[in-house]
């Protein structure tokens, strides 16, 4: 029999961060979504020069650049399950370990045979299966040790960690791609993850609890707590299918404007600065996510209530920022298409601290399966929209087509929020059965 409620929300209290822990943390997974970003985009950064040394047409070109996708899709759910199981920092630092080795070994493996665009994808499909499982548990991890009025702040924090490894990437890597060939930004940025794993391995984690979590891993070991989804309690609350419809259409708006938006500029400013329109969008997006989740958390500790604040930031992260993308297709100035382009991409960010910090809201004690299952929805629709706008693009002749499913994917998923949209705890019952 489960233990009274108060009892279970005063264990959690105990388990919680306490404000240096959280300070450490934080700064320890930003660093961690940077470098996972750093080697994520390290194939982008090297596709050209690797198509060259290969002799990759554009179709082969493809099939290794959207290889990672197709394993980033498969271990969302996954990875939020064994986050809510043995400990998302535990699954963090494992799969760390073996994305960072994997990304370093890539240049290694491409020369085992002459099947290079066999291993290159095999390669990419192993770092996709494994990255795919770090959101869904940190998510899971931050819901279980960090205090629901900091939460919004923290998460905000660790994830504009993507926008420094982006950057960090394309400024760092360009140059060593110049300077030693792009063998070396998978040394570098592989290399590097592995640095990150030791120190949080040494400095963070206890050797006992790393063991006991590839023990549950690998033989079965019974866990602590009851770590069963209540599914069918779950998905029969309107709340949580707007929160994971509202990720769904974040998600899928987000890739369909990083897919596009660098050939939108090339062709429609072609005598433009491809730095200008790469970079400037990202180091918008920094600030703007930190201060989305100050603001989240200052509305909060003033008393406003959550679900309301959590829904002006989705105003803001899907209807504001849809505005400025819409502006995109209806101007043929290149100073303002950059503006508006950094501003629906800053915007954006408001989804950290409205979307995905409600799904913690809603359910902390399996907040990262659940977040794998609205995130895995997301990556198919981005796989998916994004092959779709392609396609209004070349039928229509017009980018205005492209803006213009971006605004109305962003619509629905804010319109069924603010209707449905709450913040209220369901995944404690007397009854946790499984479906």
């Amino acid at each position: 029999m489960p233990p009274p409620e108060p009892a279970r929300r005063d264990s959690a209290e105990d388990a919680q961060w306490s404000r240096p822990e959280c300070q450490a943390w934080t700064a320890t997974l930003l660093l961690g979504t940077c470098l996972l970003y750093c080697t994520r985009v390290s194939m982008p950064v090297c596709a050209v020069s690797m198509s060259q040394d290969f002799g990759w047409n554009k179709k082969e070109a493809g099939i290794a650049l959207s290889s990672f996708f197709w394993g980033y899709c498969l271990t969302q759910v996954a990875g939020g399950h064994l986050g809510d199981r043995v400990g998302g920092e535990k699954i963090i630092l494992l799969s760390a370990t073996a994305w960072g080795f994997i990304t370093a070994a890539t240049p290694l493996l491409t020369h085992l045979g002459g099947a290079h665009l066999v291993f290159m994808t095999f390669s990419r499909i192993l770092t996709g299966l494994l990255q795919g499982l770090y959101f869904p548990a940190l998510t899971s991890l931050l819901s279980q040790k960090v205090r629901e009025s900091e939460r919004a702040f923290t998460y905000s924090a660790v994830g504009c960690g993507s926008q420094f490894g982006t950057l960090m990437t394309g400024a760092v890597g360009s140059l060593l791609l110049d300077w030693y060939g792009w063998q070396s930004v998978f040394y570098v940025s592989g290399g590097l993850t592995l640095l990150w794993v030791c120190y949080v391995y040494r400095y963070l984690l206890s050797e006992q609890d790393l063991i006991l979590a590839v023990g549950v891993l690998v033989q079965g070991l019974p866990v602590a707590r009851d770590t069963r989804v209540p599914w069918r309690q779950l998905f029969r609350k309107p709340s949580v299918w707007a929160a994971i419809f509202s990720q769904f259409s974040a998600a899928c708006s987000f890739f369909i404007l990083l897919s596009w938006l660098p050939t939108f500029f090339k062709e429609t400013f072609p005598s433009s600065k491809g730095w200008v329109f790469n970079v400037v969008p990202w180091l918008v997006a920094i600030p703007a996510s930190l201060f989305s989740g100050f603001l989240s958390d200052h509305l909060i500790s003033q008393g406003y209530r959550t679900i309301t604040v959590r829904k002006f930031m989705q105003v803001m992260g899907l209807g504001l920022s849809s505005v400025f993308a819409l502006c995109l297709g209806h101007t043929s100035s290149f100073c303002k298409s950059v503006f508006f382009a950094s501003a629906s991409i800053g915007l954006q960010t408001f989804n950290h601290s409205g979307v995905s910090v409600n799904i913690q809201d809603l359910a902390p004690s399996c907040a990262g399966v659940l977040f794998g299952v609205a995130n895995t929805a997301g990556a198919l629709a981005g796989v998916v929209g994004v092959g779709l706008s392609g396609y209004l693009i070349e039928s229509t002749g017009s980018w205005t087509s492209m803006f213009n499913l971006v605004a109305a994917i962003s619509s629905l998923g804010l319109c069924t929020f603010l209707l449905f949209g709450k913040a209220q705890r369901v995944d404690l019952s007397p009854s946790r059965e499984d479906l």
